[in-house]
């Protein structure tokens, strides 16, 4: 295989008040054609950083190239230093010989126009098409990432896409320009485990047919170990290891290598301490860490049994329908049914995990549980009462005692408002602490509990990071002294490491306050560590509900089957 790609010992920094601060440092690497090469790292390793730069799409300043080459080999032949080429000349070569497909589709497609406008607009850019012709052309490209009808969806906006469909029309647009080298940044992170297991398979074909070279960026080890034949973890701006991907799995040299494999979820038993990266850093060597798991493990699981039997919340032939058409007169002629006829109960004290993918009706769920939506018939029922017949007053006086934590920590926090005072207001809301300072003391020692500072009271949400702000938003929901806790896909977008941490908070947390959880996630390893129970949702109804070990081993529906067969796994039978 040539060589298509090479960067050679890259040193880039931003600047910053305080002067110049690190971004990646030494950094080089080697993409061939026909080969796909993975950046492993968390986030703030560098491995956006590095792609970016190869694209010339940082803004200079704050990011400086101190020193370093990053050579593209072309289809003529020609290889050019992309750090020495002019905007114009950078254009081209943008879509041209080199695409990328982002994390968030939504987010990289103009909401105003088609996903056909948009992908015509690509075409024509780097091809002199007619537009009947480049019509055709993203008709064709559509078919090619598996679109259901292509034809239709050139007249479909992007919010009418489901989140796997959008990520196809992105790599479509990515493909219009018939680039050798495709950079695809965490393309499958927020997306569930069957549409994530189509969507590497369309890469792969993708990149067989074109002989494309590929820089794929994840934090999933099972990703890279699914779709990348060579992997580089980055650590701190820096390459820490690299090689094979297989020899880099069975025989990782790095501590930092070894802690993220460890870590994983579907590594350890239920209960069991799972390990963070810092404690193979700093030098905790693999016996101790699994010893430390093991010798644990006895007491978690105890403390986080099944509950004692005692029905806390009941679930009674809920339905939760959407209008979908109307009549002239504008009465529902059609409905979308989001959760249809369910009939559960939760136990006092246990773990219930909610499991399925993305439009099955488990956020609807969990929401409606909660009141935050109002059901369309069925009746549910709380410590005895019956939350579906009390008045909104009386729900509210109840949400206290159940709480719900939001699977974007960001979007649920005012960015206007610091994170002390945004914990105190649910507290005075609720008629919590006779004083501002008995809140605030309160609010400082949830702090400490969830592993921040007492000085972290008075800074805004964007001064924190991701599992910092998840820990923040814990800790506003403990505020209340809840008996019953909500958490919709709390960990689906943090960092395999960053995950581990905010597992075990809530795992230790649940054993000192004993409170119940419904954990909605579309990860089933994930649901499998935490969970006493599974639940699996499928198109609003339930598949099959029942012990969390019986549910992933030994699966009844076809449909659960799937979703754990669509999990990466990672070679020597770990998955």
């Amino acid at each position: 295989m040539s060589s298509l790609l090479s960067i050679q010992h890259l040193h880039l920094a931003f600047a910053t008040e305080d002067g110049l601060s690190p971004g990646v440092e030494d950094i080089s690497l080697e993409v061939k054609r026909g080969e796909i090469v993975a950046l492993v790292g968390e986030s703030g390793s560098g491995k956006s950083i590095t792609a970016l730069s190869i694209l010339q799409l940082l803004p200079m300043p704050p990011a400086r190239v101190l020193s370093g080459e990053i050579y593209l080999t072309g289809r003529d032949g020609q290889t050019i230093d992309l750090l020495r080429q002019t905007p114009d000349q950078m254009q081209k070569i943008r879509g041209g010989e080199i695409a990328m497909i982002f994390q968030e589709p939504m987010t990289s497609l103009n909401p105003v126009f088609t996903c056909g406008d948009q992908v015509i607009e690509a075409i024509r850019t780097h091809r002199r098409l007619e537009a009947r012709e480049a019509r055709q052309r993203a008709i064709a490209l559509f078919e090619k990432v598996q679109l259901p009808e292509p034809e239709r969806m050139l007249s479909r906006y992007p919010h009418q896409l489901s989140g796997g469909q959008k990520q196809r029309v992105m790599i479509a647009m990515a493909m219009s320009g018939s680039p050798s080298l495709l950079i695809c940044d965490e393309p499958t992170t927020a997306l569930d485990v069957t549409v994530q297991k189509t969507i590497l398979e369309l890469i792969r074909s993708l990149q067989r047919e074109e002989d494309l070279g590929v820089i794929f960026i994840t934090h999933d080890l099972g990703v890279v170990a699914e779709i990348a034949d060579r992997a580089l973890v980055l650590y701190k701006g820096k390459i820490v290891e690299e090689g094979p991907v297989e020899e880099l799995f069975r025989r990782p040299r790095h501590p930092y290598t070894k802690g993220l494999l460890n870590c994983r979820p579907a590594l350890h038993r239920k209960g069991e301490r799972l390990p963070v990266v810092s404690d193979f850093i700093d030098g905790v060597t693999e016996a101790r860490v699994v010893a430390t798991a093991g010798g644990a493990a006895a007491g978690r699981v105890a403390a986080a049994g099944a509950g004692n039997g005692e029905v806390m919340m009941a679930i009674d032939d809920l339905r939760v329908w959407y209008p979908s058409r109307k009549n002239w007169l504008g009465n529902p002629i059609q409905y979308t049914k989001a959760v249809d006829g369910v009939t559960f109960d939760v136990y006092r004290g246990e773990t219930l995990g909610l499991v399925g993918e993305s439009g099955c009706g488990k956020t609807t769920l969990g929401r409606a549980m909660l009141r935050l939506l109002e059901p369309t018939a069925g009746r549910i029922f709380f410590e005895g009462a019956e939350l579906t017949a009390l008045p909104a007053g009386e729900v509210k006086k109840r949400r206290s005692q159940i709480q719900l934590i939001f699977q974007d920590p960001y979007s649920s926090l005012n960015p206007r408002l610091r994170i002390g005072p945004a914990i105190t207001e649910a507290m005075e809301v609720h008629g919590m602490g006779s004083t501002d300072r008995e809140r605030k003391a309160r609010v400082v020692e949830l702090l400490e509990k969830v592993s921040l500072q007492a000085s972290h009271f008075d800074r805004y949400p964007h001064e924190f990071s991701g599992g910092q702000r998840q820990r923040i938003v814990i800790a506003r929901a403990l505020s209340l002294h809840p008996s019953f806790l909500v958490c919709d896909e709390s960990v689906s977008a943090l960092d395999v490491s960053v995950q581990a941490q905010v597992l075990n908070l809530l795992n230790d947390l649940k054993k000192e306050f004993g409170f119940t959880v419904v954990f909605i996630s579309h990860d089933l390893s994930v649901i499998r560590y935490i969970s006493d129970r599974i639940l699996v949702m499928n198109w609003g109804r339930i598949e099959e509900i029942g012990e969390a070990e019986a549910v992933y081993s030994h699966p009844r529906t076809d449909y659960t089957r799937k979703l754990i067969d669509a999990i990466p796994a990672i070679g020597g039978g770990w998955n």
